[in-house]
C-alpha cells in the first residue's frame, strides 16, 4: 500500500520527466527498427546487383567514395597513386 500512496503524491515535474524519458526510449526504439529495415533493404539490393554480375565489392567501394568530398577524394587518390608508383606497381 505504500507505494501506492507514493505513486499519488508523486510530484508533477517527475511525473513529466518519467514520461519525456519513456517517449524518448520509445522513438529510439522505433528507429533502430527501422534502421534494420533499410538495412536489410540495403543487403537485398545487393544481392540483387550480385544475382545480375554486378561486383558488388565495386559497387560498395563506388558508394564510399561518392560519400566523400570531391577534394579528398582526389588528395587520397593521388597519396595511393604516389605510394603505388614507388613500389613499382605502375
Amino acid at each position: 500500500m505504500a507505494t501506492a500512496a507514493a505513486a499519488v503524491t508523486e510530484e508533477p515535474a517527475t511525473k513529466f520527466a518519467k514520461d519525456q524519458l519513456k517517449a524518448i526510449i520509445e522513438r529510439i526504439e522505433r528507429l533502430e527498427e527501422e534502421k534494420k529495415t533499410i538495412s536489410d533493404d540495403i543487403r537485398d539490393v545487393y544481392a540483387e546487383a550480385k544475382g545480375n554480375g554486378y561486383d558488388v565489392k565495386a559497387l560498395r567501394t563506388i558508394i564510399r567514395l561518392r560519400k566523400q568530398d570531391a577534394n579528398e577524394r582526389a588528395e587520397q587518390e593521388t597519396i595511393l597513386e604516389t605510394y603505388m608508383q614507388a613500389l613499382g606497381m605502375l
